[in-house]
């Protein structure tokens, strides 16, 4: 896949997406029931799809969609670093048993004795 290419400004941004405008639902009575308040922005190069309705005015919404937009395009365009696979020291790994063997000699401690040994 191709790095995607962030737009600088929130015009360049509006221009490669669709811009939808819809009811919406919930609470607030006869201000969401009459206002067309919430955005929906679908990216048409990615396919990424941001919808706002937490504010009542469109315009904010639309800015709090461009923000959530840029965010996960961002995301997209940056290539994670690839991991350089390590090995553990062998002191570590001697650590780890000699801790491991203590820990299981105090557990037969703490058993039941045999009746054998009597």
């Amino acid at each position: 896949m191709e790095p995607v290419r962030v737009p600088e400004t929130d015009e360049e941004l509006l221009a490669e997406c669709d811009v939808d405008t819809f009811r919406s639902s919930g609470k607030g009575g006869q201000s969401v029931n009459t206002t067309d308040s919430a955005v929906r922005l679908r990216h048409r190069p990615t396919g990424l799809t941001v919808i706002s309705r937490t504010h009542r005015s469109q315009l904010l919404n639309k800015r709090s969609c461009l923000r959530v937009l840029r965010a996960r395009l961002t995301a997209l365009a940056t290539v994670p670093e690839e991991r350089i696979p390590t090995r553990t020291p062998r002191s570590a790994h001697a650590r780890r048993v000699a801790t491991k063997v203590r820990h299981s000699r105090l557990k037969r401690l703490r058993g039941p004795l045999d009746a054998s040994e009597d």
